[in-house]
């Protein structure tokens, strides 16, 4: 048994698959499962239930997660203290984010953190929202980032940027050659919004209340690429944020228009445990990510 199958058999829980986690691992599915029934064998116990679909932690199997996942977590620790007196930046950082960060974005982000510090690897995971939170509190990521974030006893934020907010509509739409768009444009117009339970979509409607407008929403999605898929095929219009349809705008696909309503901005920050000492690598990373996105 060593480090390396435990880490192993923490990635195929965590990912809920054993091809998805032996890929995480840079292993093939079948030396994945050997590795598996060898911690089973080791200690006597089945871990999992493979005759489920998907499959599940055994009783036994859930101990042993939550045991080797904290043992994982005070090796990276003790590891990252240990770089840290030679300021060396290593290990793995762990990070979060909501789908509209932008892949391409924080593709570029990972690249510069590895060509600085080539010890170091980040390990980067697309959630919804409510998701990133609960990663970060869960401590299965270092950082987090998301839109609206809110300070509370577990989690600190650090502000990153706030992005304006545009309507965005199709081309042929009578919107869409507006010079400025005030809330009462929007009174009865057929809306694609956000799911209700997102912090985005109660600032949206807590601004066109303001502006005594209430559009006809006719769909409700809980991400921005699936509303600029409705956008594209005419199913209304929507508020976004800018920087999220600046290649849908360039292709023609879409128009964005300024909106009047010059309060409503979407914040964008990143969120980590509050009291939790940072590795190096984190903290890197962080000051990283300040740098290179102005607030």
């Amino acid at each position: 048994m060593n480090l390396d199958a435990l880490n192993l058999f923490c990635e195929i829980v965590r990912l809920q698959s054993f091809s998805r986690g032996a890929r995480a691992c840079g292993i093939s599915q079948s030396a994945a499962s050997q590795a598996v029934a060898q911690l089973e064998a080791n200690l006597d116990v089945i871990l999992i239930d493979r005759t489920k679909r998907p499959f599940a932690l055994t009783s036994e199997g859930k101990t042993y997660y939550e045991g080797v996942r904290k043992v994982l977590l005070d090796y990276e620790k003790i590891a990252a203290e240990v770089r840290s007196t030679r300021t060396q930046v290593g290990g793995t950082v762990r990070v979060a984010a909501i789908y509209s960060i932008g892949l391409h974005v924080m593709a570029r982000h990972v690249q510069q953190f590895i060509s600085k510090y080539p010890q170091a690897n980040i390990r980067l995971e697309y959630l919804h929202p409510n998701k990133v939170v609960d990663a970060v509190v869960q401590e299965d990521a270092d950082l987090g980032l998301i839109s609206y974030p809110a300070p509370s006893r577990t989690l600190a934020v650090v502000p990153l940027r706030s992005e304006k907010m545009v309507l965005v509509c199709p081309p042929a739409h009578p919107l869409a050659n507006k010079k400025l768009v005030e809330a009462h444009d929007l009174d009865g117009v057929n809306f694609v919004a956000f799911a209700p339970d997102l912090s985005i979509r109660k600032a949206i409607e807590r601004s066109l209340r303001q502006g005594k407008a209430k559009p006809k929403i006719v769909m409700e999605f809980d991400n921005i690429e699936t509303i600029k898929q409705a956008l594209e095929v005419g199913t209304g219009v929507a508020i976004l944020p800018e920087p999220t349809v600046q290649k849908e705008v360039h292709q023609g696909s879409l128009t964005s228009v300024p909106l009047a309503m010059k309060e409503l901005v979407r914040p964008i920050g990143i969120i980590h445990r509050r009291h939790k000492r940072l590795t190096p690598g984190v903290q890197k990373f962080m000051e990283l990510l300040r740098e290179s996105v102005p607030v």
